[in-house]
C-alpha cells in the first residue's frame, strides 16, 4: 500500500519537534539575558565604587586612612570581573545555538522539524554586545583617569 504524503501522526512529531527546538532556543536567550543582569550589575556597582568613593575620599578628613587606589581598584575590579562574565556568556550562547541549528538541520534531514532558521543575532545578543561595549568604556573610563583620585 503506497502513502500518499506523511502520515498525521508524523506531522505531529514534526510540529512537537520543531516546537521544542523553539522552546530550546528561547530558553537559551533566556540564559543570556540572565548573565546579562549579572553582568550589568558588576559592571554599573564597580562604576558607582569608583566614583562615588573617589569623590568622597577627595573631600573627606578620612582620606588619609585609605589607600588613595583603593576605589579605582575595587571598582575596576569588579567592571572587568563584569565584562569578563559577559564575555563568556556570550561566547557561551553563541556556541550553544550554534550546536542546537545544526542538531535541527540534521533533524531536519529526517524530516523531523520544518526547517525554521533561527537566528544566531537575537535581540538578546545584541543587548549583550552592547553591554559588552559599555563595559569595554567604563574600563577606559577607569583606566584613564591619571592620579589616584582620578
Amino acid at each position: 500500500m503506497a502513502s500518499d504524503g506523511p502520515s498525521a501522526g508524523d506531522k505531529m512529531a514534526a510540529m512537537r519537534t520543531g516546537l521544542a527546538f523553539t522552546r530550546t532556543h528561547l530558553a537559551g536567550d533566556r540564559t543570556l539575558m540572565a548573565v546579562q543582569r549579572t553582568a550589568l550589575s558588576l559592571i554599573g556597582f564597580g562604576f558607582t565604587i569608583y566614583s562615588f568613593f573617589s569623590s568622597i575620599l577627595k573631600k573627606s578628613p578620612l582620606a588619609s586612612d585609605f589607600p588613595p587606589e583603593a576605589p579605582r581598584r575595587f571598582g575596576l575590579t569588579l567592571v572587568i570581573l563584569g565584562v569578563l562574565l559577559l564575555t563568556a556568556g556570550i561566547t557561551s550562547h553563541m556556541r550553544y545555538m550554534s550546536r542546537l541549528r545544526n542538531d535541527r538541520a540534521s533533524m531536519a534531514d529526517l524530516g523531523l522539524p520544518r526547517e525554521n532558521d533561527e537566528s544566531l543575532f537575537t535581540p538578546a545578543v545584541l543587548a549583550a554586545l552592547l553591554l559588552l561595549l559599555a563595559g569595554l568604556l567604563a574600563i577606559a573610563s577607569i583606566v584613564a583617569r591619571i592620579g589616584p583620585f582620578g
